[in-house]
């Protein structure tokens, strides 16, 4: 069974159709992750049904169209191989895109894998989180920041909800240690203006395990002080 077929099949089991367009867009980017993963460390999931599933499918659960509009502008933080955000494109062509990574090979990989799926207001970002959320035109500019394995969410909420406009979201995908994380994570939500709105439980097609999907809304503005400098974030949690 080829990966767009296997796609299709996963992305109903989810409750999610794809048309043929999308589906030709999602085997060209597996084809693409297989080749570069040979050249840079990209993801350690290889195998057709784990990346339809796991990468692909887990990345568009993050979707919840009762809060997050669909030409919205969005930023994905530390977005490595391109997910959540370039599934999430794939499905919502009206998404204004900009993907930042702190490593520029992976960088040049996403352009390599936007331009050959022709996706359109896609803007790609060489940079760490800390330095570019303190640029003017980048901070506080997007309806939504998502994220996925960067970070806990007390440390995640420092690097993303400064790129957050007032009333918009950090989306972050999380596993199994989510409750706890959210736990750690309510002095540093508070602290930079936000709050938990709904936490989505997600149950992946074939998959035993627990994940869920964490909407945090943006209520006032970040403090000027955040983010602190490379590496406080780690060493000394809000």
């Amino acid at each position: 069974m080829d990966f767009a077929k296997l796609m299709e099949l996963k992305a109903q089991e989810y409750g999610i159709i794809l048309n043929d367009r999308q589906l030709e867009q999602f085997n060209i980017y597996y084809e693409l992750l297989l080749e570069w993963n040979k050249k840079i460390n990209l993801t350690a999931i290889t195998e057709p049904e784990e990346v339809a599933v796991k990468h692909m499918v887990d990345s568009l659960s993050a979707w919840d169209e009762s809060l997050l509009p669909a030409n919205a502008r969005a930023i994905d933080v530390g977005t490595g191989a391109g997910f959540p955000s370039i599934p999430l494109k794939i499905m919502l062509p009206d998404l204004k895109l900009t993907l930042l990574d702190s490593l520029n090979k992976r960088i040049k990989f996403l352009q390599l894998v936007t331009d050959a799926l022709g996706l359109k207001d896609v803007k790609l970002v060489h940079g760490r989180a800390e330095e570019v959320a303190r640029q003017k035109k980048y901070r506080e500019k997007y309806t939504i920041a998502f994220s996925r394995a960067v970070a806990k969410m007390s440390v995640l909420s420092e690097y993303t909800l400064p790129f957050v406009k007032i009333g918009g979201y950090l989306v972050a995908l999380k596993g199994r240690q989510y409750k706890e994380e959210i736990e750690q994570a309510n002095n540093a939500l508070q602290v930079l203006g936000s709050s938990i709105e709904k936490v989505k439980p997600v149950k992946l097609p074939g998959i035993d395990d627990i994940r869920a999907i964490i909407y945090v809304h943006k209520e006032k503005q970040t403090p000027a002080v955040y983010p602190r400098k490379a590496g406080t974030p780690e060493r000394n949690p809000l």
